[in-house]
């Protein structure tokens, strides 16, 4: 399936990713749940079951994100393709179900191969697995890693171009953005290119709908951190005790997510207590919003370039190409 012959190219049935040792994530989870606010990494909604979760919000009526741009992905696939050129390697940063990458692909002239990078490998093997049917010539290198983190990229046919969509930057503070775009530019090396979606400012009310589902799928995919909590270090947080919650930040110009305690409790984890107030919050996650100007300081100030810039009519979502 992945034709492991040439050197340096993955096979996916051996494919481990670098584990994290139980101390590490034990002492990250315990330093962020014992600060003042508390807060929690959104990687770890990102198991088996999280990942699930996230591609049911994808296709949520609410969560405009995902039609929209893969709307500006197929309407502008042909200025993208010519932007990237012939014989781009694409490395996806949190690859997922590995489904917008198809628009590339199919658009692209002479694709080298294609490196998928999520954190979650059983969800990594079979996404990859799925493309690698769909696309029996192109050679796949899936990689499980955290993106958020440097990684080595394998020996490529090709010139490496990123491709991070999803309003995933968004997930950053400005200067994790930063941190993490700098780190990209590493990783892909001088002169490439590095295509990347994020989400841009609109009514606050559309904003909020977006995560804060009729469903309830963004409410279990928010919960699916303690359920993995739980398993992974032995936790007992009883998720009947928090709530869901979403809010626009106007000053900060972001979504927060939050799990808000029900009830006063205390939380055994990995031998500790922790303690929570009724109505304290853990912070997981936030979705920064930007404006053009904005995206292309922030691209600046980490050393790229705002090639292209694509959106929808509206505008409520932006795609941009950025070179080094």
């Amino acid at each position: 399936m992945f034709d492991a012959t040439p050197e340096g190219q993955v096979d996916a049935g051996r494919l481990r990713p670098p584990p994290q040792p139980p101390s590490g994530m034990r002492d990250e989870v315990l330093a962020g749940l014992l600060a003042t606010p508390k807060t929690l990494s959104p990687k770890y909604f990102y198991d088996e079951r999280g990942s699930r979760l996230f591609e049911r919000i994808c296709r949520l009526p609410e969560y405009y994100p995902t039609v929209t741009e893969t709307g500006i992905l197929s309407d502008c696939r042909a200025e993208i393709a010519e932007t990237l050129g012939r014989r781009a390697a694409i490395v996806e940063y949190g690859s997922g179900s590995s489904e917008k990458i198809r628009i590339l692909l199919d658009a692209l002239a002479d694709p080298a191969a294609y490196v998928p990078v999520d954190i979650s490998r059983r969800h990594l093997e079979q996404s990859a697995a799925r493309l690698a049917r769909a696309y029996p010539g192109l050679p796949i290198y899936p990689l499980a890693a955290d993106f958020t983190q440097a990684f080595s990229l394998p020996d490529l046919p090709g010139r490496p171009v990123g491709f991070f969509p999803g309003s995933t930057i968004g997930n950053f503070t400005p200067r994790q953005a930063a941190a993490f775009l700098k780190t990209a530019g590493r990783t892909l090396g001088p002169g490439s290119t590095f295509v990347v979606g994020f989400d841009l400012i609109k009514d606050h009310a559309v904003l909020e709908r977006a995560y804060n589902d009729s469903q309830g799928v963004t409410a279990a995919f928010n919960l699916n951190a303690l359920t993995h909590l739980n398993r992974e270090l032995g936790c007992d947080f009883p998720l009947d005790a928090f709530a869901h919650c979403a809010w626009f930040n106007p000053k900060e110009s972001r979504i927060e997510m939050h799990l808000k305690a029900r009830r006063p409790l205390t939380v055994r984890i990995a031998g500790a207590a922790v303690r929570f107030r009724e109505g304290e919050t853990i912070h997981t996650e936030n979705s920064y919003k930007y404006t053009p100007a904005r995206f292309r300081a922030l691209a600046a100030g980490a050393g790229w370039t705002v090639r292209r810039l694509w959106t929808d009519g509206r505008p409520w979502f932006a795609v941009a190409a950025l070179s080094r």
